[in-house]
């Protein structure tokens, strides 16, 4: 946006300039119309007619997007209110199942350590 910006001011410092190095008379026909005036003032009058027109194209979007983002400020802050009800709900339900939990939980019992296939099928053959 700020690059527009400046581009714009350095276009419009351009336009000035050469509006004013160049005093010649012209004159402008639309249609039944006719204007006669400097190439300086109907150089300005067109600078600022695109302008106006660039920014008249432009209004709805941008105020779209001022409505897109305060939505989405809105729906954030909601959001955001949720999730610390949630928050506080895990922790008062943590400190409710505190009390029923043991004070020590039970070791794991020990494993029975590995028994190889071979002692698995000597052990088979004894039993036979």
């Amino acid at each position: 946006m700020q690059l527009l910006l400046s581009l714009g001011i350095v276009f419009a410092i351009d336009a000035f300039t050469f509006a004013l190095q160049n005093e010649v008379a012209v004159t402008v026909v639309l249609g039944f119309w006719r204007y006669d005036s400097s190439l300086a003032v109907v150089l300005l009058v067109a600078v600022c007619l695109g302008v106006l027109i660039a920014a008249l194209v432009s209004t709805p979007s941008v105020i779209k997007g001022q409505w897109d983002r305060a939505s989405l400020r809105r729906q954030v802050a909601g959001l955001e209110e949720d999730k610390a009800a949630l928050e506080g709900r895990v922790r008062e339900l943590g400190a409710q199942a505190a009390p029923r939990l043991p004070a020590e939980m039970p070791a794991a019992e020990a494993a029975a350590p590995y028994v190889g296939l071979k002692s698995l099928m000597i052990a088979q053959d004894e039993t036979s």
